[in-house]
């Protein structure tokens, strides 16, 4: 048989660098016992498949994890593509690994990449594995590092869903828990398969650019290390270049060319206490030029994740910046560790780090806003809201702090102080300052709510807010006041459902659909139908599941895709944001036009909040829909030979009609254009996005939504 690159003793060797005390015997077996479980099993590549398990068992050996996480890793695949048993693993290595391990083998298992719904259902899994257990994600984490950094061996199109899996969850997942670098790795593995060109291209911009300018890091190294000194601070200084995914972000946020941006080299300053890293702060700051906006102070208000460190942006006499970071040795060690720092080991003994945060209340701050019987894509929402940004922090008029996401409002404060004062708020006052309600808080600025009995949370401010608390609790108080108008749009909906299956929407129909989909009662089930929970495909579905299936012969006419408009009444879409069939749409009557149908989650609405008897609750009709309805995207392409011909081809096998194609920038490398196709609806617009995103020369796709000027709607 042949062996992994590294051995069982090799293994120990590293276990032992952090822990002397481990149990060597133990892992030992587990070893032994993992690779006979996979003896003729192999990878893409050609390797023995048990190279993965101890690969992905040394990763979590440079977080320093204690001997169970160790040997799960080991044993991570065993249950899932081995003979071995639960029962089997139980037995030998005892309760907490089998646990363990079938954790991780039911998170290999949810296809979490899935565009369908069945994705907010696997989301909340996840999350349900993780409060049982972090370890679990931690080893699926470093299995996914190793699956990425070994990727090339794979088929393109699973590289390419992989690629996108990884940078849509386990990335911002990692990033979440604190562990900055693996998520800087995975995000920039899955770039180099995602846009292979584009990091070529900066790889190669990045080696003019040293050799240009020599060695920066070395000199600004040096420079800070001789301030440090001559201020008698003892600390380490590190210096390096920012990952290439991490400069294409950059330059696509700012639409800027490599060549404008400033900010590529980030430093870190350890230092030997917390006083030290202020008097850093104090001697860089005196030595460089600040720059304003720049400076986030996260020792004083940690993120929630444990992380502590001082961030600051300083230029020199040339106009190019570079970031600081300044933290002392305990918080470095949460800073590249995160949430795993709970287990870390140091020496053969659990490190005792004060910095170090409770994995089970970090877990229960993402989730206790979310009651059980929740809809799954609320969670889903609600939870990547919440995971995927960074903070902010705002204080009470008494000085208490609030950590809000980044972006948030104060709607979003008001909740975040109780779901009362989120109904009653009227307006703000930030820095004694009345404010709009779509006001983006910025850290350290004191918000004062002001409320007003009476008052009921608005329709817009679905809009507004931007926290799972706060949108979650606007939902559920629209729901009880709308609830009579939910059920006659769900009566609409359902006869208008039922008689495109050649069937009338009886009382006894509807109390059948109740029954089977749980409803609870007939004015329930049109309540959830009305307010888009439910679809009138799963209530037609319910009743008669043979009659569902609609063929192309059966498609739904454009002039009759909305329900719940009034008899004779027309619509027509809105070109600021051409919503699609599938998408949750909002119509806004005009004197003689009719009514003008937006997706839900348009700029535009904003300028009628303040006119709430013009808003009409409005679906798309649940059949199938004619590729009639145009849709904007914008492309940037690599210039090279046969690009364009290639895209449109792609586009074409996607059942997209191009109606109109405009290019609006030509680059030297790239060029910018807008297409307009023709689409069914939002399914097969994303469909058609995934399938442009995975081809090399796209370095960019996004819809094109055309937003309304900034004095209309927040910002």
């Amino acid at each position: 048989m042949n062996s992994p690159d590294i051995s069982a003793g090799d293994l120990l060797a590293l276990v032992r660098n952090y822990n002397p005390k481990t149990n060597a015997d133990r892992i030992a077996e587990a070893y032994a016992f993992g690779e006979q479980m996979h003896e003729g099993q192999y990878r893409h590549s050609g390797e023995p498949y048990f190279t993965h398990p101890v690969a992905v068992a040394a990763i979590l050996t440079e977080q320093r994890l204690d001997d169970a996480t160790i040997i799960t890793a080991l044993l991570h695949d065993t249950i899932e593509d081995t003979k071995a048993s639960y029962e089997e693993v139980t037995r030998r290595f005892g309760d907490e690994v089998a646990m363990l391990v079938d954790g991780v083998t039911k998170l290999t298992n949810l296809q979490l990449s899935s565009r369908e719904t069945k994705q907010a259902e696997n989301f909340r899994k996840l999350f349900m594995a993780m409060s049982k257990d972090l370890r679990v994600i931690l080893v699926k984490l470093a299995d996914r590092l190793h699956n990425m950094r070994t990727i090339k061996a794979m088929r393109p199109e699973k590289q390419a869903q992989k690629a996108r899996e990884t940078m849509d969850i386990y990335a911002p997942l990692a990033g979440r828990m604190g562990m900055q670098w693996m998520r800087e790795e995975l995000e920039d593995l899955a770039f180099r398969v995602l846009n292979a060109e584009g990091r070529q291209s900066i790889i190669r911009r990045f080696v003019t650019l040293q050799r240009e300018t020599g060695d920066v890091i070395h000199r600004i190294t040096g420079d800070m290390r001789l301030e440090l000194e001559k201020t008698g601070i003892e600390a380490e200084v590190f210096g390096r270049a920012k990952k290439p995914y991490s400069i294409w972000r950059k330059m696509q946020a700012k639409d800027q060319g490599f060549s404008r941006l400033s900010d590529i080299y980030g430093f870190r300053v350890i230092t030997m206490s917390e006083e030290d890293a202020y008097r850093a702060l104090g001697a860089i700051h005196q030595r460089w030029r600040a720059v304003p906006g720049r400076f986030k102070d996260y020792i004083s208000q940690p993120k929630s994740n444990g992380y502590r460190s001082i961030h600051t942006t300083v230029s020199g006499r040339d106009g190019k910046r570079v970031e600081v970071q300044i933290r002392t040795r305990q918080m470095h060690d949460v800073a590249e560790t995160g949430v795993a720092a709970h287990w870390s080991y140091r020496d053969g003994v659990r490190t005792e780090n004060p910095f170090a945060v409770d994995p089970a209340k970090w877990i229960a701050s993402l989730t206790e806003q979310f009651d059980a019987e929740d809809d799954h894509d609320e969670f889903l929402e609600a939870v990547k809201l919440e995971m995927y940004s960074d903070q902010v922090f705002c204080f009470t008029p008494k000085g208490d702090v609030i950590k809000l996401p980044k972006g948030a409002t104060p709607i979003d404060f008001a909740y975040a102080i109780h779901t009362r004062i989120g109904h009653a708020c009227v307006g703000a006052k930030v820095d004694g300052i009345r404010v709009p309600l779509w006001t983006r808080l910025r850290n350290g600025q004191s918000v004062d709510v002001i409320t007003a009995e009476g008052q009921t949370p608005q329709v817009s401010w679905l809009e507004i807010a931007t926290t799972g608390k706060a949108r979650t609790a606007i939902r559920r108080a629209l729901r009880e006041a709308d609830r009579a108008r939910f059920v006659k749009l769900g009566h609409e909906l359902a006869r208008s459902a039922f008689e495109h299956v050649g069937k009338k929407a009886t009382d006894k129909a509807l109390e059948t659909a109740a029954r089977a989909l749980r409803a609870g009662g007939v004015n329930e089930l049109l309540a959830r139908l009305g307010a888009a929970e439910i679809t009138a495909h799963d209530v037609v579905q319910s009743v008669y599941p043979e009659l569902t299936t609609t063929g192309d012969g059966d498609e739904i006419s454009p002039r009759r895709a909305v329900v719940g408009l009034e008899p004779g009444q027309s619509f027509e879409r809105a070109p600021c944001c051409q919503p699609l069939p599938g998408e949750r749409i909002i119509g806004i009557t005009y004197r003689g036009r009719g009514v003008v149908v937006h997706a839900a989650d348009c700029d535009k609405l904003g300028e009628f909040e303040d006119q709430p008897e013009r808003w009409m609750d409005v679906q798309w009709h649940s059949g199938t829909h004619p590729a009639a309805y145009g849709t904007t995207l914008e492309l940037t392409i690599g210039n090279d030979a046969g690009v364009l011909g290639r895209i449109c081809t792609l586009i074409g096998e996607k059942k997209a009609n191009i109606s109109d194609l405009e290019f609006v920038d030509r680059k030297p490398d790239f060029y910018r254009l807008m297409i307009n196709v023709e689409l069914r609806d939002v399914e097969q617009l994303h469909s058609l996005m995934l399938t442009l995103e995975a081809e090399s020369d796209v370095a960019a796709v996004a819809r094109f939504r055309n937003k309304p000027e900034e004095r209309h709607f927040p910002g």
